[in-house]
């Protein structure tokens, strides 16, 4: 964490003076950018470098589902599986992509490549079932398209 430093005076700059938890959101994102989760250590060094109670840094982390505490796959698959996207047989996608990558949401397959997780909503409500793949969206889903997108990922 230390080499984003440099940054997070730029950041730190934008803010008055008593205002370091304004900067707990977007420290963590240039972390989690940077590392691809946010270690145990970054929380500490942060928390040092911010002097913000542990506490506040923890709660961001445990609020927004888009920090990751731990690596993932290469490839970071999210079924959303909100009302309109089960409505449109969300379940039964995620269900079929747990088969077929032989993991559940949560996990990542053993070789390092996958991690299947499910999300409360994407906002792409209208095409219906989707699934983010990294930053990615890919709407409309079926089986079969499904199948080749996890074909074409290397």
């Amino acid at each position: 964490m230390k080499h984003l430093i440099p940054e997070f005076e730029n950041l730190r700059r934008r803010f008055p003076a008593g205002f370091e938890s304004s900067l707990v959101l977007p420290c963590l994102r240039r972390i989690q950018e940077d590392r691809g989760y946010v270690a145990d250590d970054d929380v500490e060094q942060l928390t040092a470098y911010l002097g913000v109670p542990r506490i506040q840094i923890e709660e961001v982390l445990s609020f927004y589902t888009q920090f990751r505490r731990k690596p993932i796959g290469r490839w970071h698959l999210q079924m959303c599986h909100n009302v309109s996207c089960s409505m449109r047989g969300a379940e039964t996608l995620l269900s079929y992509v747990e088969r077929k990558l032989g993991v559940r949401p949560g996990e990542t397959t053993a070789d390092g490549r996958y991690t299947l997780s499910t999300a409360e909503c994407l906002g792409s409500c209208g095409t219906a079932p989707m699934m983010m793949v990294n930053d990615t969206y890919h709407e409309n889903l079926t089986a079969e398209k499904l199948d080749t997108l996890l074909e074409g990922l290397k």
